[in-house]
């Protein structure tokens, strides 16, 4: 079917930053090489270029006499002139200090003379806002880095050196009489420290005032001791009185008595004993002493007296002797309370014992703290002769040196002083400028790289860009296809596929991929949209060349148009290279040229099945001898308006444009044409050729195959060249 309408090329778009980027980016290595050639020519050129090196220092230099200065200064006016900077300018320009220089440095620079430092050397008053600086600037060049700055140490040395001459003179004249003093004074010093250090070491005392306050303290301590122990004393005796009053006992028959009841065998014994006693009081009631049974308890008691002597002995041993044999009965065998009173008066008679050790030991300190605390005086009174002395004559040494120091403030106040703010460092080169010189060769080489990048583009006729391909074909841009990569190899791939893989597997990968559906969709839907009013039930999709990728369009149309419930038939009318069968793995032993080549051949459709989407595929079928005759026939055309009936769109893959008339006989017959042209690929000249031999026919639009991502085309371009199709749209 022919259109009855052109299209107009629609207004092309503002040359904007992103293009200029996207041309720079796009000609990266002509620009590089361009940069590159320039920036290393100018490094040729400094490198070639002999240097010059500059070293410099900077003195500042002011009067001695400064602090005076300011107290007489009247209205801002300082009494210091011009002329003694001046001076002090000449006078570093003088010819002592050079020689001084060549001297130093004549083993090193023999050929040095005093009129190559002269006149390599610079010698200037820095002036800030047209006011003239206390700051000397001294600056040497020289074809040597190292050379420089070892003048300007020597000259530097020079100046110092000649500074403190200058100084040490005056000093050294007017300190004399003072200096002498000082020797007197010192040695005076020197003899009242040696008397009262001898003092002190011979006394073993460093502060004899200090030490007679801690003797002083020790003895109060000491007195208070003693009476705190004496109070203790008197408690604990009347304690022991009031016991041995209960006990009616001795402390050291309380002692022995308390001895004897800690035995169990004592204890055990007088018992018998008196058990025995009583049976013998009992017999004798009854007998007399002659009788076998008085005789025979009789007999008994002498022989346990002896068993308890012997344990007396055993626990008493030499104490034994204290304790008389009639109280055997009345004290060995206390009662509990009368036996705790015993040990209560042993414990006070220990206590007792103890203070009265402690009071004879503090009885001791006290009289050796006297002993000290008397010999105080007379150490005293002979520190306090020596250590006056000693003082005065270091307040005098230090009021001499006070003196001193005033007297060498007001000598050094004369002449100035030279002082370094800033050393002597390495000579920087300054000729050439290797910064400067490759900065300049950047700026160039950016210019000129740019120029030949955009030369090169000038000059490039293959189209890179879907605005591009829009521009150059006239017609409106129905989408973007982006670049996809199978997983297994991840060669970067644009339709048609490679055929690294299996052309079914490849083809399968890049329908489930996420942004190539969304692309596919997006394009189904914009061509929806041309024809709104009046659907195209039957669309051809060629190219200008080879390989751009109308195969992979037409499926990828096919699924975006089953998902949406349409019955879709996928006609492969490239008779002689067809792809669909190979890309959909169907046979194509039948086909459409068997179908047009047999008067009643039967329509049998193959259907296929892929991404959860169906539609039905008509092969291309065995390879016809005369491939136009057959899209020229009758036949072809009663067939597709039998099929437009039965299907709600129909798809059909041609050859490619230029060089065969296949596209054009079979769009002839159709409702629309869209077109692919892949980027990178086609040139400006294939692609209007292409766009006018299909003018005279109904062009939907065409669609950029192979979109990539720069660092400047990313999603904001997608969307830009969303909204321009959809502006083209509507305007076709």
């Amino acid at each position: 079917m022919v259109a009855d309408h052109h299209f107009h090329s629609t207004n092309e778009a503002e040359f904007g930053y992103g293009q200029l980027l996207a041309i720079a980016w796009r000609r990266r290595f002509w620009f590089l090489a361009t940069f590159s050639t320039v920036v290393i020519a100018a490094g040729f050129v400094t490198v070639r270029t002999e240097p010059t090196y500059e070293s410099s220092m900077q003195l500042l230099v002011e009067p001695n006499y400064q602090a005076r200065e300011k107290l007489t200064e009247v209205e801002g006016q300082s009494q210091t002139s011009e002329q003694d900077y001046a001076t002090q300018l000449n006078l570093m320009r003088s010819s002592r200090f050079f020689e001084a220089v060549i001297d130093d440095l004549a083993a090193k620079y023999p050929d040095l003379s005093i009129g190559h430092v002269r006149g390599s050397l610079q010698l200037s008053q820095l002036v800030e806002d047209e006011t003239n600086t206390r700051i000397f600037e001294v600056v040497y060049t020289d074809n040597d880095p190292i050379k420089t700055q070892q003048i300007l140490e020597s000259l530097k040395t020079a100046y110092q050196n000649y500074n403190l001459e200058q100084q040490e003179a005056r000093l050294t004249q007017g300190l004399a009489f003072i200096d002498e003093q000082l020797a007197t004074v010192r040695r005076s010093l020197n003899s009242s420290q040696g008397e009262l250090e001898q003092f002190r070491q011979g006394e073993n005392l460093i502060d004899p005032a200090r030490e007679a306050e801690r003797i002083s303290e020790a003895l109060g301590q000491v007195k208070r001791q003693q009476e705190s122990l004496q109070a203790q004393y008197a408690d604990v005796n009347n304690r022991s009185m009031e016991l041995q009053r209960q006990l009616s006992l001795r402390p050291q028959e309380a002692l022995i008595v308390s001895r004897l009841s800690q035995s169990s065998l004592f204890q055990t014994l007088l018992g018998e004993l008196q058990a025995t006693e009583v049976e013998l009081s009992k017999q004798r009631a009854i007998y007399t002493d002659s009788a076998p049974e008085v005789q025979v308890l009789l007999d008994q008691r002498q022989e346990q007296l002896g068993l308890l002597q012997q344990e007396i002995q055993r626990i008493l041993g030499s104490d034994a002797s204290q304790l008389p044999s009639r109280a055997l009965l009345s004290q060995g065998r206390l009662s509990q309370i009368d036996l705790q009173l015993a040990n209560q008066l042993v414990d006070a008679q220990t206590t007792i014992e103890g203070l009265e050790a402690q009071l004879r030991s503090l009885s001791t300190t006290e009289q050796q703290l006297r002993a000290e605390l008397n010999q105080f005086p007379r150490l005293l009174a002979q520190n306090d002769r020596l250590q006056p002395e000693a003082e005065t004559t270091q307040k005098i040494l230090q009021q001499l040196l006070e003196d001193r120091e005033k007297l060498s403030a007001e000598l050094a106040g004369g002449g100035f002083n030279w002082q370094v703010v800033e050393p002597p460092q390495e000579g920087e080169k300054i000729a050439p400028n290797p910064r400067q010189n490759i900065l300049l060769g950047a700026v160039v080489g950016i210019f000129l790289g740019g120029v030949a990048a955009f030369l090169r583009e000038a000059a490039d006729r293959v189209v890179h860009t879907s605005e591009d391909l829009k521009k150059q074909a006239a017609l409106p841009l129905l989408g973007s296809l982006p670049e996809f990569l199978p997983k297994p190899n991840r060669f970067p791939i644009q339709l048609p596929l490679m055929p690294a893989q299996s052309s079914s597997s490849v083809t399968e990968q890049a329908m489930q991929w996420q942004p190539f559906r969304e692309s596919l969709d997006l394009i189904y839907k914009n061509i929806q949209l041309l024809h709104e009013s009046e659907r195209s039930r039957s669309l051809v999709v060629t190219s200008a060349l080879p390989d751009e990728g109308k195969s992979t369009l037409i499926i990828g149309l096919a699924l975006s148009a089953a998902r949406s419930s349409e019955r879709v038939l996928v006609i492969d009318a490239d008779l002689r290279q067809p792809v669909l069968h190979e890309r959909l793995n169907v046979s194509n032993q039948y086909g459409l040229s068997t179908l047009l080549e047999t008067a009643r051949g039967p329509f049998l459709p193959q259907s296929v099945t892929l991404s959860d989407a169906s539609f039905d595929l008509l092969p291309a079928g065995p390879e016809p001898i005369d491939p136009v005759r057959l899209l020229n026939s009758q036949r072809f055309k009663t067939m597709l308006r039998f099929l437009q009936n039965r299907y709600d769109l129909i798809l059909i893959d041609t050859p490619p444009v230029l060089g065969m008339v296949d596209a054009m006989q079979a769009a002839s017959v159709c409702h629309g044409i869209v077109m692919v042209g892949r980027l990178d690929r086609v040139t400006q000249e294939e692609l209007k050729q292409a766009a006018a031999m299909l003018s005279s026919l109904n062009v939907l639009g065409i669609v950029a195959n192979g979109g990539k991502r720069t660092p400047f085309s990313d999603s904001q371009n997608a969307n830009r060249n969303h909204r321009a199709g959809d502006q083209d749209i509507s305007a076709a």
